[in-house]
C-alpha cells in the first residue's frame, strides 16, 4: 500500500493516458454528500468487506476518507485480500480541498 498525495493524485486524474483509478470513498453517507472528489464511488467503510468481488485485483484503487484514517484501514484490508495497487489518499478530501480544490466545502 502506497500513500499518495492530493497532488499526486490530482496529477494522475488529469493525465489522459494510462488506467484511470477508482476513487473509494469510504465515508458516511452523509460526509460524501456534503463534499467529496469528482468521479469517486462511495462505499462505507463497513460496506467494503461485501464488495470486494466488484473491484479487479490488479486495478488500481484509492481509497478515500476524511482525513486518511479509514481509508489507511480498507486499503490494507484490501491489499491482505489480494489487491495489487492500492494507494491512501494521504490527509483525505479535507487535505484534497485545502490543496487542490479550493471550492470543495469542509467539515
Amino acid at each position: 500500500m502506497q500513500q499518495l498525495t492530493p497532488v499526486e493524485l490530482a496529477d494522475w486524474l488529469s493525465r489522459t493516458d494510462g488506467e484511470k483509478p477508482l476513487l473509494l470513498d469510504v465515508r458516511e453517507a452523509w460526509e460524501y454528500s456534503h463534499c467529496h472528489i469528482e468521479d469517486s464511488v462511495h462505499v462505507p467503510m463497513q460496506a467494503v468487506p461485501g464488495r470486494i468481488t466488484e473491484w479487479e485485483e490488479d486495478a488500481p484503487i484509492i481509497a478515500i476518507c476524511h482525513h486518511g484514517a479509514r481509508s489507511l484501514q480498507v486499503a490494507h484490508f484490501l491489499e491482505q485480500h489480494g489487491f495489487k495497487q492500492v494507494y491512501n489518499l494521504s490527509g483525505g478530501v479535507d487535505a484534497w480541498a485545502k490543496t487542490v480544490d479550493h471550492a470543495m466545502p469542509t467539515y
